[in-house]
This record gives C-alpha cells, sequence and structure tokens, in this order.
C-alpha cells in the first residue's frame, strides 16, 4: 500500500493504471467494495492510521479489484496479529466470493482446525 493514499485512492489505482480508467469510475468501484465489506469508514485514513484489520482488508480489495486468478493469503496471523482471524476472514471473504476466481488461504498445519471447509 502507498502510505500517501488513501484506502479508497490505493484500491481505486489499480484499475486507473491497469485499464486506464478515470478516477471517478475506479473510486466507485473501490467504494463498492469497501461496502460489500463493511469497511467504509476507513476509506479515507491512510495507511499509518489504519487498524490491521483495516489494513489487511484495504490490500484484500487491492488485490481483489484486479480480478486475478487466485488471491493468495499467506499466514494471516502475521496481518492479522491481535483479531481472531478465522472468523474475520470468513466475515472478510464471503461478501467477495462472486469477485473471486479462488482464494487460498496458506497457514501452519496445525491451525487448519479453526477454518471452516470451502
Amino acid at each position: 500500500m502507498r502510505a500517501n493514499l488513501s484506502v479508497l485512492e490505493n484500491i481505486a489505482i489499480v484499475p486507473q493504471y491497469r485499464h486506464n480508467m478515470a478516477y471517478e469510475e475506479a473510486a466507485d468501484q473501490a467504494w463498492t467494495l469497501l461496502a460489500l465489506v463493511g469497511k467504509t469508514g476507513c476509506a479515507f485514513k491512510r495507511d499509518p492510521d489504519l487498524s490491521h484489520e483495516e489494513r489487511f482488508v484495504a490490500k484484500l480489495l487491492r488485490a481483489v479489484i484486479r480480478s486475478p486468478s487466485i488471491i493468495l493469503i499467506d499466514r494471516p496471523a502475521l496481518l492479522l496479529p491481535d483479531t481472531h482471524y478465522p472468523p474475520f476472514l470468513d466475515t472478510a471473504l464471503t461478501p467477495l466470493e462472486d469477485r473471486m476466481n479462488q482464494c487460498w488461504i496458506v497457514d501452519y498445519a496445525w491451525n487448519e482446525p479453526l477454518y471452516a471447509p470451502r
């Protein structure tokens, strides 16, 4: 994430540069994604002011807006140290299911019981 941009701008910058999209249209798409996951309250915050959850969502939505084949979340406990992350991930990923091809969560084998089968 770019520290000098807000969360909304950080998400919107992806289609601006990847698809030469106007800022207004890209920001509308970014806002829609933020609304889906219930995080519009952090849209105008910059990186230093974000909680771990808000920073994670911003990074996740930057990936989702690009529509890659696979989104990989590597060891979520490192990204969400003060959050009980399996339910948080479920809450964040469920509304985005129709916008992602595949999402893989890589975690330690002993954490497998924490996740519901997908």
